[in-house]
């Protein structure tokens, strides 16, 4: 009789592990599709940004002045002004930014818009 005990107690416990693999890969696989759906719709970003490496120019050119602003050399005036905004906003020294690269920022807003030839920064 003992025997026959633990034939029946293994005939349930098989389809009660199977049943729960079956559960825990579904909950696994759920998991999974959630979590790539997740990472489908975030934002994309600019993870491998490449930043120009070097100080500045003793005489600043147009090149540097468009890398200063981050826009192209060929931009139009509204664009320059709209950069030098964006830029001058970030590093403003009544903003905690400083006051030499407030002036490298004008420096280069006056270059591209061709109101200087060459570097009359103070510093």
């Amino acid at each position: 009789m003992e025997s026959k005990n633990k034939v029946v107690q293994a005939s349930w416990a098989t389809p009660l592990l199977a049943g729960l693999a079956i559960a825990t890969v579904a909950y696994a696989g759920r998991y999974g599709i959630q979590s790539w759906n997740a990472f489908k719709a975030r934002p994309a970003t600019a993870t491998f940004r490449k930043f120009y490496e070097g100080g500045f120019q003793p005489t600043m050119t147009r090149r540097e002045a468009a890398l200063i602003l981050g826009i192209r050399e060929s931009m139009g005036v509204d664009k320059v002004k709209e950069a030098h905004r964006r830029v001058m906003v970030a590093n403003h020294p009544d903003a905690g930014g400083s006051h030499y690269l407030a002036s490298k920022i004008n420096e280069a807003k006056d270059m591209m818009l061709g109101k200087t030839k060459g570097s009359d920064s103070a510093f």
